[in-house]
């Protein structure tokens, strides 16, 4: 006996009235109108924008550097040496 996979849902249930935390139905009907999109369209693109917005773009990374990268990094590329450019359009 094989089971076909199920797709991942999720119920979602409508706010009476809108709120700063909460959606109505009519107003998610008015933005897929809007929008030419489905209902369904408008809550994954909110919900895309709303991830572009909120979360990283990027994996954090590992912090302040160590005394010892800093030194490192100094020796390197020794320090004090003052370099410029000068240019001149005229």
């Amino acid at each position: 006996m094989t089971t076909a996979a199920k797709p991942d849902q999720l119920l979602f249930r409508f706010r009476p009235a809108d709120s700063s935390n909460g959606i109505s139905r009519a107003t998610v009907a008015r933005l897929a109108e809007q929008l030419g999109f489905t209902e369904t369209q408008v809550m994954h693109y909110a919900l895309r924008k709303l991830a572009s917005e909120v979360l990283p773009a990027y994996e954090a990374d590992d912090g302040e550097l160590t005394p010892g990268q800093l030194t490192a990094i100094k020796q390197a590329e020794p320090q004090g040496r003052v370099k410029s450019v000068s240019s001149s359009l005229f």
